[in-house]
């Protein structure tokens, strides 16, 4: 708004907001602007912003719209606020993961991929004699597109005797058919192959062919009668008599087992078990594109289709500019279509362009993507979209972003403002924060120490706020902590690493020192330490690393690392994976139930006078035993409301309004709190409750020690950030005894968080050092780069233009390095007061 004077109408006023940790605040934040609210992690800024602000806007859509959609508004809650004026129509870009469907894509997200299947029909180059086809035509996911062999997924999934038998040396007794179901259901499909007189006790091997393929593989199901814990003699004399059996029991064969119940299981967890049994392969039929091969056979600039989205949106550019200047050589009316949608796509691809996202392929799925280039593939089509008089709420759009992509994001963000609109970030970034036009500072501290508004004006006017904790980092306060930089005195090397964007890469890491792995966006950092490494470490151990697997619609089909450690593994005795996944999907999981620390909690309940009288265990505690959890909502708290018109959301549970328990159970109280008063604690709240209980002191020390006393104990998984959830997975490692010589890898472990939550951070991570282990982060936080003791960064540009070791050494001698786009950023790292820049208004 330049420095014209704001009168009260440019303002967006809020009175009394009390939602979440917000203690009856007002505030007023201008309109046609960019506002950033800054605070420590769980100060209250997203309750500020996305709880009160986009929810009361959310809330106003509502009830313009039908009585059907406004009678949801009670169900999925209103925001505790008094009033809120001069809120325009919001529109909220969040970090979210990807949805795990292979179906989703980056052309799908930004509707990229309808005006291709367009282009195909309209322009397309047909085989002689071949009738035009539709845009339908040219989509795996529709029935008239895909290929009929996999169904447009690409690959095709076969249940081998290989994978459902991996140990032919044991006997059916012995479990050797391992993708039969455990517990009572396996038992019973055994007891019935003795009742049908198939040998049980003698090694898989060397059971006759016919037979094996007979148990595995067979659509029959025979019902027989099932004589539970006779041998096979016994079993053989009752069948003989006509013996009364204990039930009669339905045979299943294994194979039809596996795709029965990966078809029709409601269970993420039954899904996948029985996907481990599935061979992925690729498609025979269409090799992989997915489409049935009349629409294969259609090309345009000499490619089909499934070849023209593999390339990167750089180079799908330059194929389409010829045919967008009308040189393709093609009949007048195809000519026209052609440079129409040629003309538009290059358009598109150019606001993609802008933000840094050129490397991305249109085929690429969105579970590959991180939630920061998801957040710009959305936020390029609002930019797209041309609404004005919109405020967009923005959830850390800087986060996963090399400092020298940031540029495009500003950029972008202008544009949007330029054009008549609002933007509200929530932002941990200090450069976002000095280029903004206005700033709120929330705080000072987290949970309940937090909620107050300490400032709100123009960026410099913190510089006078004693109590904020953004200010010291803001204004070149906070001297980064120069350490004696450890020296590297051993390293694990490996050789010829391909994986993604890598190709035949050497590369070495040294060992028992810290680590940081640099480079722009799409560089292949994350190829290279979070795959090539962890894969080849975790086979030289002989395991999986220790992280959860991506769920899918699917069983996946992984591109394989390939290379090889050519030294220095047999320092690792142990991998850790502190990946950025749920630590769950539903809101049974949670923060007490991950750590391990609400067992404790449990037994303390069992315990009292009360529950011992009542015959009460530790499972009656427990919100997922059927014996104390509520009826209603089966102690999850929460029930799911379908909403026609939007995704399904959860809202407490009418019986137990979100305690999880039925009344007769929170009777019981321990130091006069029930159980849901303990879940309902934050992290901070909870060691002075247990003060005097040391097994619960040291989990929760180390949620406080990491930057989390403010999350609550019960804090259901599906409400925690990606980096909440990796801050939580690295807790609850840290509860265990160091024995050293374990390789954590970390992929930026600071997203989410302000740079005082940082340096508490960066204090755990240097303590599992100095215990003699290495670390390894994958980061853009330049300030945790300066404090490395050593940095490898990997560019030096993005997609196939990376891929490349440009620089390694200390944080001084990578600032030097001529090559890297990383080294101007880290040198104003090293030296911080130098590079200030507060943007006037």
């Amino acid at each position: 708004m330049g420095s014209r004077k704001r009168t009260p109408e440019d303002f967006v006023r809020v009175r009394g907001a009390r939602e979440h940790n917000l203690k009856d605040i007002d505030v007023d934040v201008p309109r046609d602007a960019l506002v950033v609210f800054s605070g420590v992690s769980g100060s209250g800024k997203s309750s500020l912003a996305f709880g009160t602000l986009y929810a009361e806007a959310q809330r106003r859509y509502f009830e313009s719209v039908n009585p059907y959609a406004r009678r949801l508004i009670d169900q999925v809650g209103i925001p505790d606020v008094d009033s809120i004026e001069g809120l325009p129509p919001a529109v909220a870009l969040q970090q979210q993961r990807g949805t795990p469907s292979v179906r989703s894509s980056v052309g799908s997200v930004t509707t990229l991929s309808s005006l291709v299947r367009m282009l195909y029909s309209r322009a397309g180059d047909y085989p002689a004699k071949q009738a035009m086809l539709y845009a339908e035509d040219f989509s795996p996911n529709t029935a008239q597109g895909a290929c009929p062999e996999c169904h447009g997924l690409g690959n095709v999934y076969a249940v081998t005797e290989a994978s459902m038998v991996p140990d032919p040396s044991l006997t059916i007794r012995e479990k050797a058919i391992a993708a039969w179901p455990p517990a009572w259901h396996g038992q019973n499909l055994r007891d019935i192959l003795v009742t049908l007189g198939y040998d049980v006790d003698i090694p898989w091997r060397d059971l006759p062919k016919k037979d094996r393929d007979w148990i595995l593989f067979t659509e029959e199901q025979p019902v027989a009668p099932v004589y539970p814990g006779f041998t096979p003699k016994e079993t053989r004399a009752a069948v003989r008599s006509k013996q009364e059996p204990a039930y009669m029991g339905t045979f299943m064969g294994a194979r039809k087992y596996v795709r029965h119940t990966f078809a029709t299981t409601q269970s993420a967890t039954m899904k996948k078990r029985v996907a481990r049994f599935m061979v992925g392969s690729v498609c025979p039929l269409c090799e992989g594109k997915r489409l049935k091969r009349e629409a294969l056979s259609v090309k345009f600039a000499g490619l089909d289709i499934a070849e023209l989205t593999a390339l990167s949106l750089d180079r799908m550019a330059e194929v389409l500019r010829p045919a967008v200047k009308g040189a393709a050589r093609l009949s007048e009316e195809k000519r026209i279509a052609a440079q129409r949608l040629a003309e538009d796509l290059v358009d598109r691809i150019g606001t993609l362009q802008a933000l840094g996202l050129g490397y991305l392929a249109m085929d690429r799925t969105t579970p590959t993507l991180s939630p920061g280039e998801l957040q710009r593939l959305r936020l390029a089509t609002q930019i797209r979209s041309h609404l004005f008089g919109v405020v967009y709420v923005l959830d850390e759009p800087s986060a996963g972003l090399h400092p020298a992509d940031s540029e495009a994001l500003h950029k972008a963000l202008d544009q949007l403002r330029a054009a008549g609109n609002t933007i509200f970030v929530v932002e941990h970034d200090l450069d976002m924060m000095r280029r903004a036009d206005w700033l709120v500072d929330v705080g000072p501290d987290a949970g309940q120490h937090g909620g107050q508004i300490l400032y709100s004006g123009p960026p410099e006017g913190l510089a006078h706020i004693k109590s904020s904790h953004t200010r010291r980092y803001l204004f070149g306060e906070a001297v980064p902590v120069h350490r004696e930089r450890r020296t590297p005195q051993a390293w694990i090397e490996l050789a010829h690493v391909s994986r993604n964007n890598l190709h035949a890469l050497d590369a070495r890491f040294p060992l028992g020192v810290f680590t940081a792995v640099t480079g722009i966006s799409g560089s292949g950092k994350s190829s290279l330490v979070s795959q090539a490494l962890v894969d080849l470490v975790a086979a030289h151990l002989g395991h999986a690393p220790e992280a959860e697997e991506e769920e899918s619609e699917v069983p996946t089909v992984v591109q394989q690392t390939t290379g090889r450690i050519a030294s220095g593994a047999d320092a690792i005795r142990r991998l850790v994976n502190v990946d950025q996944k749920p630590i769950g999907r539903t809101p049974r999981s949670n923060l007490a139930t991950y750590t391990g620390l609400f067992d404790y909690v449990r037994k303390l309940f069992a315990a009292t006078k009360a529950a011992k009288a009542r015959k009460y265990d530790a499972g009656q505690f427990s919100f997922n035993v059927a014996k104390g959890r509520c009826p209603t909502c089966e102690g999850e708290g929460f029930v799911s409301v379908e909403l026609l018109f939007m995704p399904s959301v959860f809202v407490p549970c009418p019986t137990c309004h979100g305690a999880r328990y039925d009344k007769k159970t929170l009777e019981i109280q321990w130091q006069g709190k029930n159980i849901a008063d303990v879940l309902g604690m934050t992290v901070d709240e909870a060691l002075a409750f247990f003060a005097d209980e040391p097994p619960l002191q040291r989990p929760l020390h180390l949620l406080h020690d990491i930057g989390l006393g403010y999350l609550r104990l019960g804090q259901p998984a599906t409400e925690l950030s990606g980096g909440e959830a990796q801050r939580i997975k690295l807790a609850t490692e840290l509860q265990r005894s160091q024995r050293g010589d374990t390789l954590y890898v970390l992929d930026e472990p600071t997203t989410g968080l302000h740079p005082a939550d940082v340096d508490r951070l960066m204090r755990q991570l240097h303590g599992l050092v100095d215990a003699g282990n290495t670390v390894i982060v994958v980061e853009h936080e330049m300030r945790v780069v300066a404090d490395a003791d050593w940095v490898v960064d990997v560019g030096p540009g993005a997609g196939e233009a990376g891929g490349r070791i440009v620089a390694t050494g200390t944080p001084e001698a990578v600032a030097k390095a001529k090559r890297s786009r990383t080294a101007i950023y880290l040198s104003h790292a090293l030296a911080p007061n130098k590079h200030l820049r507060i943007k006037a208004m």
